[in-house]
């Protein structure tokens, strides 16, 4: 689980930040300039990556926040245990199941034998995308 720290004025949509422990991608990001007697306000609204939950927050501009380092691999889908997907690393060959994609059009691009790309985000991987299917 890694995790590195960047101020919150650097953050852009399409980017990811932790929010109450929970790795979320940024949708919209406003900046105000500093007022005569505060700091400027970032108002970032971001989308849960795992729970699918949008988040708002207001905090300093230069606030430093958690980013995730999302780590990105490839793997094979060899096996349907049920509600998960046992994967196989295609570097290292490790096996480890996770679970299946809550998007309707990628679980329906899963098969047996098909090549994914699994992130691995906060020690939590999930399937983002079929490179190839079986």
């Amino acid at each position: 689980m890694s995790i590195k720290k960047t101020e919150a004025k650097s953050l852009k949509p399409g980017s990811y930040f932790i929010i109450d422990g929970e790795p979320c991608k940024v949708v919209s990001i406003e900046k105000s300039k500093p007022g005569k007697h505060g700091a400027a306000k970032a108002n970032i609204v971001a989308i849960g990556f795992f729970d699918g939950r949008k988040r708002n927050v207001i905090m300093p501009a230069d606030r430093m926040v958690d980013v995730p380092v999302i780590e990105k691999k490839s793997a094979t889908i060899i096996a349907d245990m049920g509600e998960t997907y046992q994967l196989m690393d295609s570097e290292t060959y490790e096996t480890y199941e996770v679970p299946k994609p809550n998007d309707e059009e990628l679980a329906a691009k899963c098969a047996l034998q098909a090549e994914v790309e699994v992130w691995d985000v906060l020690g939590r991987r999930v399937i983002t995308r079929v490179k190839s299917s079986g």
